[in-house]
């Protein structure tokens, strides 16, 4: 297998003139470093649009894309907006930080007048794209129109009739909030038009893209209110139990995400065709699909619905092999890589190594006695071949600030375990990250952050709290030509350079 090596960078972490990282020319530009850099991948968050929260794992839709990430820039050239009015629209004034309700208060207005001007209901190449994509898009724009009806209120809190789907109140209000619903057709047109420029731009300097999709929709979202009978709801659409995580050494009380579960008995005798759409989809985005709390098709923890946290909650039997078989029979082989993170059992470590796919190694978790999985299977030196190493993902601290927050005779382990006790701790993530990159991995993924040497106050999220997290972004410069021989070096020097 041929060794390599990629950046995690959400695509809201890059650096902009608008207020969020976008498909804009920064885009391009860092697909350049990555090249410069010999990186093969780019691995990415979820491109979904967010709801409350803000998480990218907390999405509207499953299969709709981010208006954010619509390029400004991109409507100026084709004169659907001028500049003058981006400058004056306020998103926010921290180049280092994205701020969402400015984003969410200032921004749609600006993507509303370029729909406006566009003339988009004459474009063939738009009605193409709607005629394509009109087995999701279809409810999705009229979710989001209705959603903003009723004041942005959850789907669960509309009226009777349209919450339930009733025939007479789809017409209604397809006809009442016709150009609202043909607006979020035009916004995921533009989504995916820039995206897919990106995508084969990357493409053609040799970097494939990591897409990442959480294992379960948000209860607020399309495919929630679309297709109910997906999900354990009760007659009224009312979730009957919820997704989450069991206490750790990280929570005491666990992770209560919310998340409606799939009535797996239903997708069995519907040969998985909804998982086989949606990661049919996937590929149409991404190279290479990272599929989020793998362990879930295994068992999944199951919390009654209303539940304060998680402790109530038990374990109950997934899919298992019978998915991703039928999954190979409708697709064909597939590159996914499984986050098989956490407390993880024999019979995950079978599903795992029975698909095939690689699982995932984070080098935090060999030093740090808040994980609940076996230490010794994230120390390099028992890396297999077939997974992809981590120094942390977006959900861990950064590799500075992990080293900072744990104990002293962690530290002490840690710095055995490198036969180095003299490197100061402000350039102790290159030892880390060199650590990882020389294992037998055959893939290797750093997060941006650790190469940069930054603390915590630049990790991407904390579990389990709202307010502060998937906000932190590069500032124009950091990414300096400093930095990107750096990668290359320790890229180069531990096989893992891109020679396309």
């Amino acid at each position: 297998m041929r060794r390599e090596s990629g950046i995690l960078l959400s695509v809201a972490s890059l650096p902009s003139r608008y207020g969020i990282g976008c498909f804009s020319k920064e885009a391009y530009e860092f697909v350049d470093q990555l090249k410069a850099a010999g990186q093969s991948y780019w691995q990415i968050l979820p491109l979904g649009p967010t709801s409350y929260g803000d998480s990218p794992y907390q999405s509207f839709s499953t299969f709709a894309g981010n208006p954010y990430y619509i390029s400004l820039e991109d409507l100026i050239d084709e004169g659907l907006l001028t500049r003058e009015e981006c400058e004056a629209a306020d998103l926010g004034d921290d180049a280092g930080l994205v701020d969402y309700e400015k984003l969410y208060e200032n921004r749609f207005p600006l993507l509303r007048k370029a729909y406006e001007r566009s003339g988009a209901g004459n474009d063939p190449e738009f009605l193409r794209f709607k005629a394509e994509n009109a087995w999701w898009l279809d409810d999705y724009a009229l979710y989001m129109a209705v959603k903003a009806r009723f004041d942005q209120a959850a789907w669960t809190q509309w009226a009777k009739d349209i919450r339930l789907r009733w025939q007479n109140a789809l017409d209604y209000y397809r006809r009442e909030l016709y150009f609202d619903i043909e607006f979020h057709q035009y916004l995921q047109y533009l989504f995916m038009s820039q995206w897919n420029r990106l995508k084969a731009y990357a493409n053609s300097r040799g970097i494939r893209i990591v897409g990442d999709i959480p294992i379960y929709v948000a209860l607020d979202s399309a495919d929630a209110w679309a297709s109910p009978e997906l999900f354990q709801l009760d007659e009224n659409n009312a979730p009957q139990a919820v997704a989450g995580c069991p206490p750790d050494g990280f929570s005491a009380t666990g992770q209560l995400w919310g998340n409606p579960l799939y009535r797996w008995d239903y997708h069995r005798q519907t040969g998985y065709g909804w998982w086989i759409k949606r990661l049919s989809y996937c590929y149409r985005l991404y190279d290479v699909v990272r599929i989020d709390h793998f362990r879930g098709f295994d068992q999944y923890f199951s919390i009654p619905a209303g539940a304060e946290n998680a402790v109530g909650g038990h374990w109950e039997q997934g899919p298992g092999i019978e998915l991703f078989r039928r999954v190979k029979e409708a697709l064909g082989d597939k590159e996914i890589i499984a986050e098989d993170l956490g407390y993880v059992t024999d019979s995950v470590h079978r599903l795992v190594a029975e698909t095939g796919y690689p699982g995932m190694k984070v080098l935090e978790f060999a030093f740090d006695s808040r994980d609940s999985g076996c230490a010794s299977d994230y120390l390099p030196h028992n890396y297999p071949e077939n997974c992809v190493a981590y120094t942390g993902t977006h959900d861990n601290e950064t590799i500075a600030g992990w080293f900072d927050s744990i104990k002293p005779e962690e530290q002490k382990l840690a710095r055995d375990y490198l036969c180095d006790h003299y490197t100061p701790v402000e350039e102790l993530h290159l030892p880390f990250i060199s650590l990882v990159m020389r294992s037998q991995a055959r893939m290797c993924i750093i997060p941006l952050q650790d190469y940069l040497g930054l603390g915590n106050d630049c990790r991407i999220n904390t579990p389990s709290t709202v307010g502060e997290n998937w906000r932190w972004r590069l500032v124009p410069g950091q990414m300096s030509e400093a930095v990107t021989e750096e990668i290359g070096m320790v890229t180069r020097r531990y096989g893992r350079w891109n020679w396309d």
